[in-house]
């Protein structure tokens, strides 16, 4: 029996793991991947914004972390499978048969990438198909690329493309793209950018690798084909909340939805970082969200052991 068991290790199970150490709760974090940090290994530019830090990326912010977690005293597991999860009963079920018990759940398992489910789309990941413009474009000099998607990541994305790409086609549903501002006003004196609004990318093609994408634009009978050996799809996020659907109260995107305790709709069920915050998915909202639910945890176990 253990007094919290935290489900992901990105910044935010990782804070509250912290705290709840700290704390003096018997503290077990699982994490399905063979290494912790979550969203930090998807972040490829500077953070900037993580008050008292600076971090070139997301390794290092979580190298940084990587002290603090080897010296603190709660279980880490990862590579783990988990079968089911019961909320209720706050039973998690592995793969391999063990059931784990704890006082207290904390959902932290973040968000994924949305994706287009298009042809094409499966078969070519890692093979022109990227994930970020920072990390790659170099790989794409002189080469022309499509970015999908109109909110701040696709834009900025392309605007990082364009400082070394010949050209790069921007394919984004709606009427307005999404982005703040200043990003737009950018992307409108780039040359080398063009915009398709009311467009989709409807299939992505290639042998060995991508070698073009087929747009359909609203107001044409017919799609059309265009050469590019890169594409970087920026559509937004999901949480992972699937294997709790039916248990927990979401809201109409899936994101777990919580009181300013990051109290869940089930008693001794928390959620924190991305997963229950999709108007601010920040490192720092995340690692505040730990430590919140972490203290509630504490006071609540703390009054009934005196009780």
């Amino acid at each position: 029996m253990h007094d919290v068991v935290i489900i992901g290790a990105g910044p935010a199970g990782l804070a509250a793991a912290l705290w709840c150490d700290q704390l003096g709760l018997d503290t077990l974090i699982l994490e399905q991947g063979g290494t912790v940090g979550g969203q930090l290994h998807s972040i490829y530019g500077a953070i900037e914004n993580y008050p008292g830090v600076l971090a070139l990326n997301g390794a290092e912010l979580l190298a940084r972390f990587a002290n603090q977690i080897d010296n603190a005293g709660f279980d880490l597991w990862t590579e783990v499978e988990i079968a089911s999860v019961d909320l209720v009963a706050k039973r998690v079920s592995l793969r391999s048969g063990e059931q784990l018990q704890s006082i207290s759940i904390i959902i932290a398992t973040g968000v994924r990438r949305r994706q287009l489910g298009i042809p094409g789309e499966s078969d070519f990941s890692g093979k022109g198909i990227v994930d970020s413009a920072a990390r790659v474009r170099n790989l794409f000099a002189g080469q022309d690329v499509c970015v999908i998607g109109g909110g701040d990541a696709a834009v900025e994305n392309a605007l990082l493309l364009a400082d070394v790409c010949s050209t790069v086609t921007l394919v984004h549903r709606g009427k307005k793209l999404a982005a703040r501002r200043e990003f737009v006003e950018q992307l409108q004196t780039n040359h080398c950018i063009t915009v398709f609004t009311e467009s989709i990318v409807s299939r992505i093609i290639g042998n060995e690798e991508v070698e073009a994408v087929e747009i359909q634009r609203k107001e044409a009978i017919k799609p059309f084909q265009m050469a590019v050996r890169g594409v970087l799809i920026r559509i937004g996020v999901e949480p992972n909340t699937d294997s709790f659907r039916e248990q927990l109260q979401l809201d109409e995107k899936g994101y777990t939805v919580v009181t300013s305790r990051q109290e869940t709709s089930l008693t001794n069920v928390f959620a924190i970082g991305d997963v229950s915050n999709p108007m601010a998915p920040t490192i720092s909202g995340a690692t505040g969200a730990g430590a919140t639910a972490a203290k509630v945890i504490a006071a609540r176990l703390q009054g009934s052991r005196r009780s």
